[in-house]
């Protein structure tokens, strides 16, 4: 697969009103569809909506509600992988910031948050695994806001074979160019580093708890140069197409491809 149709909805969520949040990201998939996307990814907690305090356990859910069956139908519809994020209440009442995978004919799979804000530690609990899904031959990593800004994670992602890390952002304050600025500090590097794409979506607008979002989502290829990006305050669904031969060009450069040549010895396997 040379090409690969992405799509990043920039949405806006209001924490509690979790029927009017489903009903944007469903809006948002049917029409990632009509632009034949092969995925959509949507920013962190945006069927809950992402509050860091006492509110958060009063609008968690559970993994068996009706939100997983009517995501998994949509993706099945469609033939499209959908990543969706949202306030996990499991079984032992432990909340995590949770991010589902939806891939056509197949169970839904989650990534949960590995490095919690300072102000998010008394609220949620970490996530211990880094995962990697696959799509459409696309091996990917999903890290959530703060994840990103610890190299090692994707380090390790990229050694498990990643392709593409997604970053789904619920980042609040400034306006959407300023917060443009701060991530090409850090997921530029992540890119180029580890040979590989990083992609990455804000929520947007005043979610009522006091916080207001900037609307933003930016493709960065693998040689750390950026692909495409939009700054924009109203909702999106941003698309691009992916030249996956970018991968081959980095990674059979001798000198631009670093992972062969960790110090193992030193680092780890």
């Amino acid at each position: 697969m040379k090409e690969f149709r992405l799509a990043l909805a920039i949405q806006k969520s209001i924490p509690g009103a979790f029927e009017k949040n489903m009903a944007a990201t469903l809006q948002g998939i049917a029409q990632a569809a009509l632009e034949k996307a092969d995925m959509v990814v949507f920013p962190e907690m945006n069927l809950t909506g992402y509050v860091a305090g006492g509110k958060i356990r009063s609008i968690a859910k559970p993994l068996n509600s009706p939100l997983v069956d009517a995501l998994a139908n949509a993706a099945d519809r469609f033939d499209m992988a959908i990543l969706a994020g949202l306030a996990e209440l499991d079984e032992n009442h432990e909340i995590y910031a949770t991010h589902l995978v939806f891939s056509p004919q197949k169970p839904v799979q989650w990534y949960r948050k590995i490095h919690r804000a300072p102000n998010e530690q008394k609220y949620f609990s970490p996530g211990n695994a880094v995962e990697i899904f696959t799509h459409k031959g696309l091996k990917f990593g999903i890290q959530l806001c703060y994840d990103a800004h610890f190299p090692e994670l994707s380090t390790a992602m990229a050694l498990k074979g990643a392709d593409i890390i997604f970053i789904p952002h619920a980042s609040p304050r400034g306006s959407s160019l300023e917060k443009y600025r701060s991530w090409m500090r850090h997921l530029t590097a992540r890119a180029f580093d580890n040979g590989v794409f990083v992609a990455a979506v804000n929520q947007t607008g005043d979610n009522t708890s006091g916080l207001v979002f900037p609307g933003l989502a930016l493709l960065i290829g693998p040689d750390g140069n950026l692909v495409s990006k939009w700054l924009d305050p109203q909702e999106k669904i941003h698309l691009m197409d992916m030249d996956l031969t970018a991968l081959d060009r980095v990674r059979s450069h001798r000198m631009r491809y670093f992972l062969p040549h960790r110090r193992t010895d030193l680092f780890g396997p």
